[in-house]
């Protein structure tokens, strides 16, 4: 390649930014809706946006102001959160392969979410070891800024945003649920991702029609995993492809 064009090429951590940007459709909603939950649950503008920046877990975090305004104990709290957050000892080994020797790893990983994974995870490959760390720490870091700034808004404007525009209101609980449905939406195109996502989702909604609110996303997400390695099993031992 020409040094010409290798100057052509945007900078891994530029890249990364860019193609992070489509994320930001379903991030900053939510950040909105969480800033104005953190307030009317009683936490201050500055306790809310560093619960964003320090935990940075989206489900886990409306699950903590949540029991926490409620007067659950701390150890609970902690559990629950832990437990909703479990899923993340699945992405490491899954992003393990792609990630270049660096010593930087272990603070990035602060930025690894569910959609920041299905990002890695289909573009790392495809990048040349030596673009991977840039491109993962722009992508991570364009993701955690635009969560800790919707907090902030949410938080300061968020009452004024929705009593102004109601609409928005209305639909800035939606954004994290449609934000989840686009990534799982591809993978039911095979029988073995059909089947525990079907079970998660059948399993989730189970426990919460009978009140089982805080345990449904862990426990359903544990017997979702079950039924993915299951079939996957039952596929090897008959000598089939588990796709």
């Amino acid at each position: 390649m020409s040094q010409q064009a290798t100057h052509a090429l945007p900078r891994p951590w530029l890249a990364g930014l860019r193609e992070a940007i489509p994320l930001l459709g379903g991030y900053v909603p939510v950040a909105i809706s969480f800033g104005l939950i953190a307030i009317q649950a009683g936490f201050s503008t500055w306790e809310a946006v560093i619960i964003s920046t320090l935990v940075y877990a989206g489900a886990s975090q409306f699950l903590f102001v949540g029991m926490v305004a409620a007067g659950a104990p701390l150890w609970l709290v902690v559990v629950m959160t832990l437990l909703i957050n479990a899923r993340h000892v699945v992405y490491a080994p899954n992003l393990a392969p792609w990630l270049t020797t660096s010593r930087w790893w272990p603070w990035l990983m602060h930025g690894l979410t569910d959609q920041v994974f299905a990002l890695a995870h289909s573009r790392l490959p495809q990048l040349p070891a030596s673009q991977r760390l840039g491109w993962f720490t722009g992508a991570a870091l364009l993701a955690w800024a635009s969560w800790i700034g919707g907090t902030a808004l949410g938080a300061v404007a968020g009452d004024e945003l929705t009593t102004r525009w109601p609409l928005l209101g209305e639909v800035m609980p939606f954004a994290l649920p449609a934000l989840f449905l686009v990534l799982v939406a591809p993978r039911f195109t095979s029988r073995r991702w059909s089947l525990a996502l079907g079970s998660a989702i059948a399993i989730a909604a189970l426990l919460t029609v009978n009140g089982l609110t805080n345990a449904a996303i862990p426990l359903a997400a544990a017997c979702g995993a079950l039924c993915f390695y299951l079939v996957k099993f039952a596929a090897t031992t008959r000598g089939e492809r588990d796709e």
